[in-house]
């Protein structure tokens, strides 16, 4: 109890702060920055490069009220197959501005439901994809799945053409928090899904959680946790859920007041992450629970570990290239977004334009505070060492930061010489730490 008191004390539970996948997060991208950067950033991109790439599906059959992502209803395959097209269309507009030789290290379709996509045309996808990028050793292809309506069929497709991990989404199994989020998802359903892929050969599996929902429990997070063990995912991740109607209109559908409290949601969160821990999960980052012996470990021990929008990897890519409306590309200068509008999208890739729109271009100091930032997300501390390494010039604005971080979270940190770590008790505050980082560095470049 004096842990919880102390992090109460510091305002954990009464924080509102990004989730920090990217430095600067979306919500502060400029319109048109995207556009004017694209084209360059494609072009200036290394010849011996490695590279990401990130297909989004904005289509779901029906929209379930707790998603945040940029999705719309589809009520027949025609708009999605139309789709199709102009994701083949925009891969080709890409690959003609990167220079030749590059590989690709990772593949993610999601969404929305990639798995709307009916195989003959999600063939055509890949084969696009496949004739665009050359694979890199240790090629890494996933895909979300959604249980209730996948076929079995797609699901060989997927597999027949490199899907080598399936991306599961359960939130929870219980039926009264599906009722109100709009969600029903049965274990049921789930394990079917599962036990295809695992028939069909599927070596990796991912699966999600949400805490903080509408009507949810310990009990309730307790049993569906079980139920998820009892599937035996590779990797888990435990994430909060974002009630912002303003951003996700379809929210409105759910009656706030059946959501838990921050501090009930985040004791809930604890009751999932006991149970995984238990089970033989080791943690990695701020939410995600993998089996000994994954990737993400030595990763996370080699601080290799990156953080992007899907979550951690340990992909070293030069840059993650967003294909689809409201894709996010991330380079070393900065990110370009896709419009988010499929009509707009649509005609800007059909009349043989980027779809690039929002974005945002780096400054050097802000260059160092997105290291900075992904180094606290993926292990809880900044080691100052590598960030001179890595930007030889920027001594005294680093050290001006972690003066201001020294100063508010002394008593959750430990400091030395070369390292400034958030101590093990205090890693739910890192968030926090990073949005004091921050504003720290708006202050400090305003100087």
């Amino acid at each position: 109890m004096e842990h919880l008191e102390q992090l109460r004390y510091s305002g954990l539970f009464e924080s509102r702060v990004p989730r920090y996948t990217s430095y600067p997060p979306a919500n502060r991208f400029i319109p048109a920055e995207g556009s004017l950067h694209q084209s360059h950033w494609l072009e200036t991109v290394p010849n011996d490069a490695t590279l990401s790439l990130y297909v989004h599906v904005p289509y779901c059959k029906s929209l379930c009220w707790f998603c945040a992502c940029r999705t719309q209803a589809a009520e027949t395959s025609q708009a999605v197959e139309v789709y199709v097209d102009v994701l083949i269309k925009e891969i080709a507009l890409v690959k003609d501005r990167l220079p030749k030789g590059l590989k690709l290290s990772r593949l993610h379709l999601g969404g929305g439901t990639p798995t709307m996509i009916r195989p003959a045309q999600m063939e055509r996808l890949l084969e696009a994809i496949d004739a665009a990028f050359v694979k890199a050793d240790g090629y890494d292809c996933s895909v979300e799945i959604d249980p209730v309506q996948v076929s079995v069929p797609a699901l060989e497709n997927l597999i027949s053409h490199g899907m080598n991990r399936a991306r599961i989404g359960v939130q929870d199994f219980d039926p009264v928090v599906q009722s109100a989020i709009g969600r029903v998802q049965t274990f049921e359903q789930t394990f079917e899904a599962v036990r295809t892929l695992k028939k069909l050969g599927l070596p990796n599996l991912d699966m999600e959680l949400l805490y903080g929902l509408p009507k949810q429990s310990a009990s309730s997070i307790a049993e569906t946790a079980q139920q998820v063990l009892a599937l035996d995912p590779d990797r888990v991740a435990v994430c909060e859920y974002s009630h912002v109607p303003n951003l996700a209109k379809r929210q409105i559908m759910i009656d706030t007041r059946g959501l838990p409290s921050a501090e009930d949601a985040f004791l809930n969160a604890e009751v999932a992450r006991h149970m995984l821990l238990t089970d033989g999960y080791e943690p990695v980052g701020i939410d995600h629970f993998v089996k000994p012996g994954d990737r993400l470990i030595k990763a996370r021990d080699t601080r290799t570990l990156r953080r992007d929008f899907e979550g951690y990897s340990d992909n070293a890519s030069y840059a993650l290239i967003g294909i689809g409306a409201s894709a996010i590309s991330r380079f070393p200068q900065g990110y370009v977004q896709n419009a988010s509008a499929t009509s707009i999208y649509r005609k800007l890739v059909r009349q043989g334009s980027l779809a690039g729109n929002r974005g945002y271009e780096l400054t050097r100091n802000e260059q160092v505070v997105a290291c900075i930032i992904e180094m606290l997300m993926c292990r809880f501390e900044i080691d100052f060492d590598a960030v001179h390494r890595q930007f030889p010039h920027s001594a005294d604005f680093v050290d001006k930061l972690a003066d201001g971080l020294r100063k508010v979270y002394k008593t959750h940190l430990k400091i030395s010489q070369n390292r400034l770590a958030i101590k093990k008790r205090s890693h739910p505050l890192a968030r926090m730490v990073c949005n004091t980082l921050d504003q720290l560095a708006g202050s400090t470049s305003a100087c």
